[in-house]
């Protein structure tokens, strides 16, 4: 496994590098091989881990990512959606789509700081990058990206929540949760539960978040409305920006309303990734 997470590394780091290039690049439409030289491949070896790590070329990958095409998607989910969230169902199709579960904290358990709960976290390699996960016996409390940040940040501010928690540190432990959410397929049945921790309100937009199906897009708008907080969408895009639960809950398939792309916690070329890989794999 430790190959493994180690080539997803790598692989990530060229993508993420090609991602920028063709960004800073657009308007000059660079070809395949200028791309791939950029990332000290050959132009085969190039398009062959492009395909295999988004499900698709690296020139339908960035029509996913245009103005346009977001639009397009975003005026297709306003109506998609109504059906999901009225049923209360985590997505219109199961294919890719996690079978999420969650609780919240209540309030004297949020100041008890994580009294008699142990957190076992770790440190493992995803398709998007590293990221920290910790989980106690009731559910995962955090899975947060750490390039930016770094290790120590990420762990310290956890801590500082839960100060009266027994922190373990176990990649074994913790491995299996990073195997389901980011490496499962359809047939994976058993769910993923969440320990949420947050204002009211913070959990209403999370829980909408957990609606929105794999390979779709939202605009603020469209959860604000959903919340029955039509007004609100400002205040949706401060708990969205809030979210601890990286990838889980999917804050990265929220779009401005006009297709801009919006903010990221973890970061702008994370979030494209994202959503191109996910697209790619429809």
């Amino acid at each position: 496994m430790e190959t493994l997470e180690n080539q997803d590394n790598i692989d990530y780091s060229r993508i993420e590098k090609a991602i920028h290039y063709i960004e800073d690049n657009f308007q000059l439409q660079p070809s395949l091989k200028e791309i791939a030289d950029h990332v000290a491949l050959s132009e085969f070896h190039f398009n062959r881990l492009f395909s295999k790590w988004a499900g698709t070329s690296p020139q339908r990958f960035m029509r996913f990512l245009t103005k346009e095409f977001a639009k397009e998607k975003l005026t297709q989910s306003d109506n998609l959606l109504d059906a999901t969230f009225e049923s209360g169902l985590s997505s219109t199709s199961r294919l890719h789509d996690l079978f999420v579960t969650y609780e919240a904290m209540t309030p004297a358990e949020f100041k008890a700081k994580g009294d008699g709960l142990t957190i076992h976290y770790g440190i493992h390699t995803t398709p998007f990058g590293q990221c920290l996960i910790a989980v106690t016996g009731r559910g995962i409390t955090d899975l947060r990206f750490i390039e930016t940040e770094g290790h120590e940040m990420a762990i310290s501010e956890i801590r500082t929540d839960f100060a009266n928690a027994e922190f373990v540190f176990d990649k074994e432990f913790t491995r299996p949760f990073i195997e389901q959410i980011f490496y499962g397929t359809e047939k994976t049945i058993t769910p993923i539960t969440l320990l949420l921790r947050g204002t009211n309100f913070q959990i209403k937009v999370w829980e909408a978040l957990l609606k929105v199906p794999f390979g779709q897009m939202v605009s603020y708008n469209t959860i604000a409305q959903n919340i029955g907080q039509p007004t609100a969408h400002r205040a949706v895009g401060t708990a969205i920006g809030s979210n601890r639960l990286a990838y889980v809950i999917p804050c990265h398939r929220v779009l401005q309303k006009v297709g801009g792309i919006g903010g990221y916690r973890w970061g702008i070329t994370r979030k494209k990734a994202m959503l191109g890989w996910e697209l790619g794999r429809l």
